[in-house]
């Protein structure tokens, strides 16, 4: 069971790490805040406390690596046997801060893989009980801009091509289990950016969103990563924003890009907590029940599902802290 001071202390992490690392510098100077690094120190080391949890869902889940797919962290289910016949949808995702730790969304990505869903992270498996690889120092430049990102798009995109190279490998535990054509992208903040880039692939059926927006002014302020409004052309699928309300920094960012879509079926989804969204919380809080709802709609089908988004009375028109807009279903 997770306490009080467990949950304290991963609230503390995500927030440490959203607003000062996936966060520019004009940013967090409006809001008066400075780059604490022994406190981000001791954030971090209390996330690490926090239990892994197999989420809430008929599929335990499990977190492991695989040495077929080195600088990544998988998130499925226990028992495979129930998904023969190709029942295994894919999500890849991109990292808070596009930071190497497949591990830093592991209560959320967790509660995904538990509706069974084979979840794939870049990153290594660098925080957490059972974590395989020790932390990765990344330098703040002089300049008090962003460091270069530590993971890519492509390390996103790897984690599609290796699970639907495992689906056909007769010596994998994958064989035959893998639904090669469900696949969804999904990121937070920096990693919602690589989310873009990646949603442009033909394989790709949905994108989700977290906390994240192409910068309204110019490419931003992450060193050696240039992304624009026309990024968001890549979309032919189905998307999802789901930001922090006002509070965000991502809020202005994302707002507008909703505001730009056209092409396809779009929801903007805010709950107002902030850049750093439900990530620590036990099973990933609400953003995760929301986001297992829109993967159980896009990739599998599910019309209950699909409540909580469509129609005047979907379970976050009302009744919630939630706030909802849609265009083009």
């Amino acid at each position: 069971m997770i306490g009080q001071k467990e949950l304290v202390g991963a609230a503390l992490a995500i927030s440490f790490l959203t607003l000062t690392v996936a966060a520019n510098s004009s940013a967090l100077a409006q809001q008066g805040r400075q780059f604490d690094p022994e406190a981000f120190r001791r954030a971090q080391e209390e996330f690490n406390k926090v239990p892994n949890t197999p989420g809430d869902g008929p599929y335990p889940a499990t977190i492991e690596t695989d040495p077929t797919l080195p600088g990544h962290v998988i998130y499925r289910p226990r028992d495979l046997s129930a998904f023969a016949g190709g029942k295994l949808p894919i999500l890849v995702w991109g990292n808070g801060a596009c930071a190497d730790d497949g591990a830093a969304h592991r209560l959320h990505l967790a509660e995904i893989a538990s509706y069974g869903y084979l979840v794939v992270a870049a990153g290594h498996w660098r925080s957490g009980p059972g974590a395989t690889d020790g932390p990765a120092e990344r330098q703040m430049p002089a300049d008090g801009g962003l460091p270069p990102p530590a993971t890519s798009a492509d390390d996103v995109k790897a984690g599609i091509d290796w699970a639907i190279e495992e689906r056909a490998r007769p010596e994998s535990k994958y064989y035959g289990k893998v639904a090669g054509q469900s696949v969804g992208v999904g990121g937070h903040s920096c990693g919602g950016l690589q989310a873009i880039e990646v949603a442009a692939d033909p394989r790709i059926k949905t994108v989700l969103i977290h906390n994240s927006g192409i910068y309204n002014e110019g490419g931003g302020p992450i060193s050696g990563f240039s992304v624009s409004k026309d990024m968001l052309a890549n979309f032919h699928t189905p998307v999802i924003y789901i930001l922090g309300g006002p509070t965000d920094i991502a809020y202005a960012n994302g707002s507008d890009d909703f505001a730009r879509v056209q092409r396809v079926p779009i929801v903007l989804a805010n709950l107002p907590v902030g850049h750093g969204g439900t990530f620590s919380q036990p099973m990933g809080g609400a953003v995760a029940h929301v986001s297992v709802d829109w993967l159980e709609w896009q990739l599998k089908g599910d019309k209950v599902a699909a409540r909580t988004f469509l129609g005047e009375n979907c379970r976050l028109c009302s009744g919630t802290e939630w706030s909802i807009e849609r265009k083009g279903f």
